[in-house]
């Protein structure tokens, strides 16, 4: 870990000649993600499993990895083990002075002995003796909970060649998801004249009365000037040390010269791929649209890797074929470490290690790692949390009214069911439990856990 005392980032010396080399990465992932409920009761939003195997803060890791991004400090501070965890373990790698590349920057009351981050620009303050000291002329900050692909190469030119003081990456997105985001007027040369922060009626394109342009998250700063307004925005009484309800608007009135990095497709101008997973039914969307023949967001490009922890997992296996049980997958994604176990999985992602038993259905759901499906159990668009095991003959998914019971149901139908539910619906089988590094574990009470 990053501390003053351990001066890691202090000794690795200024930076290299190229503008990216001159690049510091800081990764904004103490935040809780209060709107995916239950999912982040026992971790921190930029830990939740996502794509089978990933955690969500891999993307951003893996887009400075492959962009050539050599520092990158990690800022954590609601239920880190499991993210710290991660990333200690999957993301060892050293910058070309054998330094690390990849530290965790928690929390270190550096303000007041009370004062945890306050906000995503006190995150930032209060780390602002270790960026000093590491000396970029460039200071990349980036929200550790979004999915996409992107090469920072391409913003840090928008930055340099526009002149610009801070830099911000824009998404164009659908009116009702802007309500959640930042929401950007940009003129015709790019340049940012209004931001506001979750507006209930956002302001559209001019050519497209149904669309947004929103912020991304993705911020590139001058250091002088991050410097300059972290200090000025800890001096003021009325503020919540925000850089969307801030920062970014008193940039723009006071006007430096902010300017938006529009992340499309240079030819056709199309929106690239980029989510915000921040509901449970946009985590359940975004995960389901990796199954697709031609997805959007592509995991097998060797070109732009998607790193992360690496599992020690068998391969995947199906078993039995019979009428009456037969293991079998249909468009669907499943991990390593999965037995389909005469069992029936359709539009469905299942997680590393995963065990679904014979004359089970699995139907559009979401499965995340470690978690077990009991025999003759029906399944249809669930979130299933980690180290779960469902009852044989579960139900699940088919009635809204006996799901609100025991589970939250979103009003789009997505029902989530964790382990702290599926104890309280089934309080006989509760009394097996322990703890894992993400909370609780509920251990098979039924010996299912073999095929």
């Amino acid at each position: 870990m990053i501390t003053p005392s351990t001066g890691s980032l202090q000794s690795q010396g200024r930076f290299g000649s190229s503008p990216i080399d001159r690049t510091l990465a800081l990764v904004l992932a103490g935040g809780r993600g209060s709107r995916l409920h239950a999912l982040t009761d026992w971790r921190a939003k930029p830990a939740v499993p996502f794509g089978g195997k990933y955690r969500l803060i891999d993307f951003a890791l893996s887009n400075c990895l492959n962009s050539g991004i050599s520092r990158v400090g990690v800022l954590t501070q609601y239920m880190s083990h499991s993210l710290n965890k991660h990333v200690q373990q999957g993301w060892r790698l050293n910058a070309s002075n054998g330094d690390p590349m990849i530290e965790l920057l928690p929390a270190q009351q550096r303000t007041s002995e009370h004062c945890w981050y306050s906000g995503t620009a006190d995150a930032v303050y209060q780390n602002l003796d270790i960026i000093r000291t590491h000396a970029p002329e460039y200071v990349l900050v980036l929200a550790g909970d979004h999915v996409y692909k992107m090469d920072y190469r391409d913003m840090l030119e928008t930055h340099i060649a526009s002149g610009a003081q801070l830099t911000i990456a824009a998404s164009e997105v659908g009116c009702a998801e802007a309500t959640e985001l930042g929401v950007l007027s940009i003129n015709e040369s790019d340049h940012i004249v209004g931001f506001e922060e979750k507006p209930a009626v956002p302001q559209t394109l001019p050519d497209k009365p149904d669309r947004c342009s929103a912020s991304m998250g993705i911020y590139i700063f001058n250091s002088d000037l991050l410097y300059d307004v972290l200090q000025s925005d800890h001096g003021e009484e009325i503020t919540q040390h925000d850089f969307g309800r801030n920062i970014i608007p008193s940039l723009i009135d006071n006007n430096h010269r902010v300017v938006a990095h529009r992340f499309c497709n240079r030819v056709t101008e199309e929106p690239e791929y980029w989510r915000d997973v921040g509901t449970l039914d946009a985590f359940w969307r975004a995960n389901l649209e990796l199954i697709g023949v031609l997805p959007q967001l592509n995991l097998y490009d060797q070109d732009w890797p998607i790193r992360t922890r690496n599992t020690q997992a068998p391969p995947a296996k199906f078993i039995f074929d019979s009428a009456e049980r037969c293991g079998q997958a249909l468009n669907s994604m499943i991990c390593e470490g999965c037995i389909i176990s005469g069992a029936r999985i359709t539009n469905s992602l299942l997680s590393t290690n995963v065990i679904v038993n014979e004359k089970s259905d699995v139907d559009e759901c979401v499965i995340l790692p470690d978690s077990t499906i009991g025999e003759g159990s029906r399944l249809l668009r669930v979130i299933l949390d980690r180290h779960c095991t469902v009852p044989p003959g579960t139900v699940i998914g088919y009635s809204k009214t006996d799901d609100n019971k025991h589970f939250h149901v979103t009003d789009e139908g997505i029902t989530l069911v964790t382990h702290d539910m599926l104890a309280k619906a089934y309080p006989d089988l509760s009394d097996n439990v322990d703890q894992h590094r993400d909370g609780p574990k509920w251990n098979d009470p039924h010996g299912k856990l073999a095929a």
